[in-house]
């Protein structure tokens, strides 16, 4: 795991706070007073990513991708104290899942693959634990996985989620598709 706003940055912890949740203390973070200057960090971001050109795809992201927006916003009411309500939103780009076979990969990008499908399996079973009505109260493998421990609140927790799910209108991406579209199902059958 990296800080894709800072290239000194490898190897990130992940720790959990009974206040904080789930986080990343070394992670960098940027006060931004206008929609531009987050745009400006988001192209940054985006820009250092590790992509790759596979058989499948030419330009391949070969990791998941995690963007956090903090907002913090005060109440001022005269004569009061002030009072501050916290709010954060979690934009995830997934990578897709890999079939070594069907993108010749090899090597750097077999390995990429290999860890790309590794943490969407953790993420599987945890969507299928949350989704299932008979296993309400069963316990569920967020620690499997870092992507898993920092969706924790996104999955589980008191938050609003959206899953968007792409796929190919192709028939050679067939098996592919019809595996996303199951995958959106049981996320979408998570309550909360």
């Amino acid at each position: 795991m990296r800080d894709l706003l800072d290239v000194k940055q490898s190897q990130l912890m992940i720790v959990e706070d009974p206040m904080r949740g789930v986080f990343v203390p070394e992670l960098r973070e940027i006060d931004v007073d206008h929609p531009s200057e987050l745009i400006e960090l988001v192209v940054e971001g985006n820009e250092r990513r590790t992509m790759a050109s596979t058989s499948a795809n030419q330009f391949s992201s070969r990791s998941h991708a995690i963007l956090q927006i903090s907002i913090k916003t005060t109440e001022n009411t005269l004569g009061m104290s002030n009072q501050a309500f916290y709010s954060k939103l979690s934009l995830i780009d997934l990578a897709g899942s890999e079939r070594a076979a069907s993108t010749s990969n090899r090597g750097q990008r077999m390995v990429e693959g290999a860890n790309i499908n590794k943490s969407l399996l953790a993420l599987g079973n945890c969507i299928n634990i949350l989704s299932d009505k008979n296993k309400v109260g069963s316990f569920v493998p967020y620690r499997d996985s870092k992507l898993t421990r920092l969706l924790k609140d996104s999955l589980g927790g008191n938050t609003k989620t959206c899953m968007i799910a792409c796929i190919s209108p192709s028939y050679f991406y067939y098996e592919e598709s019809i595996n996303t579209l199951k995958y959106a199902e049981r996320a979408r059958n998570i309550k909360k």
